[in-house]
């Protein structure tokens, strides 16, 4: 069978991704034409839109494709060293902007402030992520780590590594976090263990752990607020 060719000049100029962003602005573009600028060019099979629509169409979401790795990346067909390089580039570039806040002191008054901050960098990883706010006297955020990165459905850290780490930027309080993949922030019997096991080790060495969030997808539960510590 014969493979069927296609080519940037076989698409019509208005509907071409850097046209249509130039035009329209990057918001009117749908998740494969954005993909496709970051490409930059397709295969000698295909154009790359159409490498964006078929990796799109293989990945299934934006939310897979955040977490993948570059090795994963290559291992898509027409993607090769470049272009996974590109492709997480961009990735970490669009991370990095909602990070932004963090070059400015950041106050974490209440839970959601917290979940504010670290919403965005966990919702979509298809991996537990463990992930410490450190903070000062005044609550202000000074420094902020990943501890521990889990399986599916599991993050493994001891307090120990928590404390360590707390310890060496001089920290008074804590908040820790996870993600949860599934998406449903709901705390397990294990999230529920870990926070009483770090709550008495910050008792025994005097930094307050003054929450546990547990990050779902765009929702989040404070075992705080709970009453769960």
């Amino acid at each position: 069978m014969e493979t069927q060719m296609y080519m940037l000049r076989d698409i019509p100029h208005q509907e071409r991704p850097r046209e249509r962003m130039l035009q329209y602005g990057a918001s009117a573009l749908s998740d494969a034409e954005l993909l496709a600028i970051l490409l930059r060019t397709g295969t000698r099979q295909e154009s790359a839109i159409h490498l964006a629509q078929r990796i799109m169409k293989q990945v299934g979401s934006m939310r897979q494709l955040v977490d993948m790795s570059t090795d994963e990346l290559m291992a898509i067909k027409g993607i090769g060293s470049a272009k996974a390089v590109q492709l997480k580039a961009g990735i970490e570039l669009g991370q990095r902007l909602a990070r932004t806040r963090m070059d400015q002191p950041v106050v974490i008054r209440t839970p959601r402030d917290a979940a504010d901050v670290l919403m965005e960098q966990l919702r979509y990883l298809q991996k537990e992520h463990f992930v410490c706010l450190f903070l000062n006297t005044k609550n202000h955020i000074i420094a902020q780590e990943t501890l521990s990165i889990g399986s599916l459905n599991a993050s493994i850290v001891h307090p120990r590594e928590v404390f360590r780490a707390s310890i060496k930027c001089s920290s008074a309080s804590i908040v820790c976090a996870h993600n949860h993949p599934s998406g449903d922030p709901t705390p397990s019997p294990e999230d529920i263990s870990l926070t009483l096991r770090l709550k008495e080790a910050g008792e025994i060495v005097g930094i307050e752990v003054l929450d546990h969030l547990i990050i779902g997808d765009g929702e989040f539960v404070s075992l705080k607020e709970q009453g769960l510590m």
